[in-house]
């Protein structure tokens, strides 16, 4: 039925999401788990939730598969999708576990095979226990458990969430310090260690590789910010992934995300979406 569907849809999207790092390959996996459960005998299937999390695991992990070498030879450094809402409203149902995936913790998953990423995700974000998981990924359950522990020794620290109150005063202070010019305030706002990531794919002009270090990060934003501005960009205050963010915009469209990643007031990441490929989602619909 319908309704039952309907019921797991938002767990379904966030897993698939968490799966492959896009919004758009996510909403295509669901559908695809729809069509098989509208032709299965549900009379057959004693736990639907189960089902359904099997399915769309298992095309999760048929579609990073045949990802897999896009990734490799992606231009630059490749990031998530970015789930972006407006600051001021309400999740919808379906983008609640979904925003539970910080573009952080989605970049370091990179770092798995699809079947550590699926474990990983069933486990430490979704809270399967070990048989649950085992039925899905077609392994025993000590074998799961002992994937888990080699993706958290790859992964880190699995706790990497935007917090409940995203600091939009860092956000606005990070803003106006582009905006001006003032490379000492964005360095003071970054943190020591600070990375930036920027992801324009082969269409747009990014930086090809991570800019480490406060000094280098203050000199490429206000460079970038200076040009946006000569073209007449604008940019405003979004949640990408439950973090504080900028939507850039130019003559109308949406042109990019700068999502910052902010620990204990200071900025420790920047990741600057500006492929166009994976901005296409944005106000179509939230996932």
């Amino acid at each position: 039925m319908t309704e039952i569907f309907e019921v797991h849809r938002p767990r379904l999207l966030a897993i698939a999401y968490g799966m492959v790092g896009s919004i758009m390959d996510a909403e295509d996996i669901v559908q695809e788990a729809w069509f098989r459960w509208n032709g299965t005998d549900r009379a057959a299937i004693r736990e639907p939730g189960a089902y359904l999390t099997t399915v769309v695991t298992r095309l999760a992990i048929d579609r990073l598969r045949s990802a897999r070498y896009r990734r490799e030879t992606y231009v630059g450094p490749w990031l998530p999708e970015p789930l972006v809402r407006e600051v001021d409203s309400d999740p919808a149902d379906v983008v609640v576990e979904a925003e539970s995936l910080s573009l952080a913790l989605l970049a370091t998953l990179e770092r798995l095979n699809p079947v550590e990423r699926a474990v990983f995700l069933l486990r430490e974000i979704f809270d399967f226990d070990y048989a649950e998981i085992a039925d899905v990924v077609e392994k025993s359950p000590s074998a799961c458990r002992q994937i888990a522990v080699r993706a958290r020794d790859h992964v880190g620290d699995p706790t990497r969430k935007p917090p409940a109150t995203p600091d939009m005063d860092v956000l606005s202070a990070f803003t106006v310090a582009m905006a001006t010019g003032d490379i000492g305030s964005l360095v003071e706002l970054l943190a020591a260690d600070a990375i930036l990531w920027s992801d324009g794919g082969a269409e747009r002009r990014a930086a090809r590789h991570p800019i480490i270090g406060p000094r280098k990060i203050a000199a490429f934003l206000v460079g970038i910010a200076r040009r946006g501005l000569d073209m007449g960009a604008t940019g405003r205050p979004v949640l990408a992934n439950g973090a504080p963010a900028l939507l850039l915009e130019l003559e109308g469209t949406v042109y990019g995300v700068m999502a910052l990643e902010i620990v204990d007031s200071a900025v420790l990441g920047v990741r600057s979406v500006i492929n166009p490929d994976k901005l296409a989602h944005i106000g179509r619909s939230a996932l």
